[in-house]
């Protein structure tokens, strides 16, 4: 099992850049970090840091010709695209990776931003 998520370009991948918090960001930093303690592989790719992977991935580079970088962003499941245009919930990733709706029903913590990512 494979999640892909191709990011529009960001600073930083936690939302927590410049003086704007982009709320939905920092929710899914926390979930797709929940997601990779699971065992499941969850990758990002931002559009400004590596264009080059959003050319090569056939599914990315069709989609982006049709809707443009205002689609994004872009979730891809074993290669299928499974969601466009926002984030994913944390009990959408647990369908995705075919966990149990119970294992993705935990709080999460919006005190600060991910610990060690450089981006607060």
């Amino acid at each position: 099992m494979l999640i892909q998520v191709f990011d529009p370009a960001l600073c930083c991948s936690t939302g927590v850049c410049g003086t704007e918090v982009d709320e939905a960001l920092v929710t899914f930093a926390a979930d797709a970090d929940w997601l990779r303690a699971q065992g499941v592989t969850l990758e990002r790719y931002n559009l400004a840091q590596q264009p080059l992977v959003f050319a090569e991935t056939p599914a990315v580079s069709a989609f982006l010709s049709l809707s443009g970088e205002e689609g994004l962003p872009l979730v891809l499941v074993d290669g299928q695209v499974a969601l466009t245009g926002r984030y994913p919930s944390r009990s959408e990733l647990a369908r995705f990776a075919g966990l149990s709706a119970a294992a993705s029903i935990k709080k999460v913590s919006k005190a600060g931003c991910c610990p060690g990512s450089g981006c607060c």
